[in-house]
């Protein structure tokens, strides 16, 4: 069976920077995109960065030249690094795995951005 877990959220100031990471099993983790999404209380789940089987990348605007999405396909293991954080990209953080009509998601790490 499909998992992934995400890990390495926590609380952080204004400015400062995050790594999380997503393990997968049970999957042929190097042939899936792979993707970061968020939700805050009361908005909706936002896309905030992909990554392709050929490591080609997405990102939502409001992210761009702070966040980057990798992976290492030997660990089947996505990361998001995060600079620069914001109060507002305070969220939990969800990871997501889609190949064709198969699509997994994690139970999410919460990222909370306070002084």
């Amino acid at each position: 069976q499909a998992q992934l877990r995400e890990s390495g959220g926590g609380l952080v100031q204004p400015g400062d920077s995050l790594r999380l990471s997503c393990v997968a099993s049970g999957m042929a983790f190097s042939l899936y995109t792979m993707a970061w999404y968020r939700q805050a209380p009361g908005k909706q789940r936002e896309l905030v960065a992909t990554i392709n089987s050929g490591d080609r990348t997405t990102y939502a605007d409001i992210v761009k030249g702070r966040f980057t999405i990798s992976r290492d396909d030997a660990k089947s293991t996505v990361y998001l690094d995060m600079n620069n954080l914001r109060p507002e990209d305070a969220a939990g953080y969800y990871c997501n795995a889609v190949l064709k009509s198969l699509i997994f998601w994690g139970q999410g790490t919460q990222v909370t951005v306070s002084s």
